[in-house]
């Protein structure tokens, strides 16, 4: 199975956080689960990082690609449909990072790895 990792679910996997559930461990560690971190998550942990908001032990060019690696976690990258995908989204969320997140969610056919309560109210498969 394929799913989508919220950049919090990335994070918390990261420093082993004991707000991951315990399904969503439990779903990453499985070697047969092919996991996927959008540049979405890139982008807004790189952004996060650069105000201040989002201590990293070191900076985002370098973390993030070395858990990418370490994890076998692969980039999925934004296409022009999954941003006018958004054009049909239901307002339930306003975080735009969530909503592109949520678009590539349903385009590509993925679950989504996520706490957000939000992301629950559209129409994507949630891991939790």
């Amino acid at each position: 199975m394929r799913a989508l990792l919220d950049t919090h679910t990335f994070l918390w996997w990261n420093t082993n956080d004991a707000q991951l559930s315990a399904a969503a461990r439990q779903f990453i560690e499985n070697s047969d689960h092919i996991l996927l971190l959008s540049v979405v998550s890139v982008w807004e942990i790189v952004i996060k990082y650069k105000l201040g908001k989002l201590p990293l032990p070191e900076s985002p060019e370098i973390y993030i690609p070395k858990r990418l690696e370490y994890y076998q976690f692969q980039i999925l990258p934004v296409h022009l449909p999954h941003v006018l995908r958004i054009a049909h989204l239901a307002p339930h969320h306003n975080d735009s990072f969530d909503r592109l997140l949520i678009a590539q969610s349903q385009m590509e056919k993925l679950a989504i790895i996520t706490v957000d309560k939000k992301i629950q109210q559209y129409s994507v498969e949630i891991i939790w």
